[in-house]
């Protein structure tokens, strides 16, 4: 009997992730959700609704990228990018990330309106000149993908506050590995976070890809 209800759980689960896929799929030429929580609830509006006058939005920042160049919301001025988290010597989840958002900078390579820009949680270690070298080393483009760094209390706050990441954020585990997210989130020209996705997973940054263009084609 146990293994019967199993079973049907496991098929249920199918079923749902199936129809997400699909509900998801169906509404990706028509518009994106906006997002101000940390549950991620999708608020689906229009771009003149009254009620984005008060909604989130990512706020004021500064910081400096692996070039030595100040990156502050004036960067992103009309400007669609992708925000996560990372740090240089990360030895886990890092490297996974980082190599999905290289299909990120490719498929949008040309494109002066679409920005990457990385969050490190370990300031006090990665420096400009390390952060330059990490570039470099991976194929990061000056210009289109920033690696930032500077005063951990703002990046932290930034992160937890606006970007909705998690209270565990910068905790060493068993490991001396830090916890951090892999998750990726896109805002759009008014700083808005209109998605949400699994930087670990191939058909997440798919989705994401596509939802960068559906966001374009919005604004």
């Amino acid at each position: 009997m146990n293994k019967f209800l199993s079973t049907i759980t496991k098929c249920k689960l199918v079923f749902l992730v199936s129809a997400a896929l699909l509900y998801s799929t169906a509404n990706a030429s028509e518009s994106l959700p906006y997002y101000d929580s940390e549950e991620f609830s999708p608020h689906w509006l229009q771009s003149d609704d009254k009620s984005l006058a008060n909604f989130h939005r990512i706020p004021a920042f500064s910081f400096t990228n692996q070039n030595g160049l100040e990156i502050s919301q004036e960067t992103v001025e009309d400007k669609i990018y992708v925000a996560g988290f990372f740090f240089s010597t990360c030895p886990g989840i890092c490297p996974m990330v980082r190599s999905k958002l290289s299909e990120v900078q490719d498929a949008f390579l040309d494109d002066p309106e679409l920005l990457i820009i990385q969050h490190s949680i370990r300031p006090s270690t990665d420096s400009v000149a390390l952060l330059k070298s990490y570039a470099e080393e991976n194929g990061i483009v000056s210009g289109k993908w920033h690696l930032l760094t500077g005063d951990k209390d703002k990046i932290y706050s930034l992160a937890k506050g606006a970007y909705f990441a998690s209270e565990d954020l910068g905790n060493i585990q068993n490991t001396n590995d830090f916890l951090h997210t892999e998750s990726l989130l896109l805002i759009d020209k008014n700083r808005y976070i209109r998605g949400v996705y699994n930087g670990l997973n191939s058909a997440s940054v798919s989705y994401l890809i596509a939802d960068i263009k559906t966001l374009k084609a919005e604004q």
